[in-house]
């Protein structure tokens, strides 16, 4: 797993049209750059083998608040969340795992970074899957309709880090 270099972005608009486009969701390239610019160190690819297998793009965003997906982002804020924007494995290989390790890089990342909570918009019929991973629903925060029917605001707190065979 690494951070996203400049080769990287055919793959992750294939990988973001295919995941988003059948939900009307797709926000294009430039959204998605603006993104990762916005916060380079919370935004990885994982490669399994030569091919870039997926991503994830994460940010700083207030709490309760999420991107504007018909708008590039233009500020960084200074918050204690962490914003997972998109996390996206391509088709065949979902149900391998590879959530599961993007997942953990991410909440290392935010460990690492000292962010508090971090949270998402589960779209689609995707906040089951969230809730697995320990995401809670906030039903009375509703993201505008550009995120599909049914999106639900989700959050968690960043585990603590919990090192085995350490005294205390």
């Amino acid at each position: 797993m690494r951070h996203v270099r400049g080769g990287d972005w055919d793959t992750i608009v294939a990988l973001e049209s295919a995941a988003y486009t059948p939900l009307g969701l797709s926000e294009g390239r430039a959204a998605l750059e603006s993104r990762v610019k916005a916060s380079p160190a919370t935004c990885f690819v994982l490669d399994v083998g030569e091919r870039a297998a997926g991503y994830l793009l994460a940010l700083p965003y207030p709490m309760f608040r999420y991107p504007d997906l018909t708008r590039a982002e233009s500020t960084v804020a200074r918050t204690g969340n962490l914003h997972l924007h998109d996390l996206v494995v391509a088709e065949d290989l979902r149900g391998s795992g590879l959530a599961t390790a993007l997942l953990g890089r991410l909440f290392a990342t935010a460990r690492s970074h000292e962010f508090a909570t971090v949270s998402l918009v589960a779209v689609g019929d995707s906040a089951p899957f969230w809730a697995g991973r320990g995401f809670t629903a906030h039903p009375d925060v509703a993201p505008p309709e550009g995120y599909g029917p049914g999106a639900r605001y989700m959050s968690r707190p960043v585990p603590v880090e919990i090192v085995t065979g350490a005294a205390v």
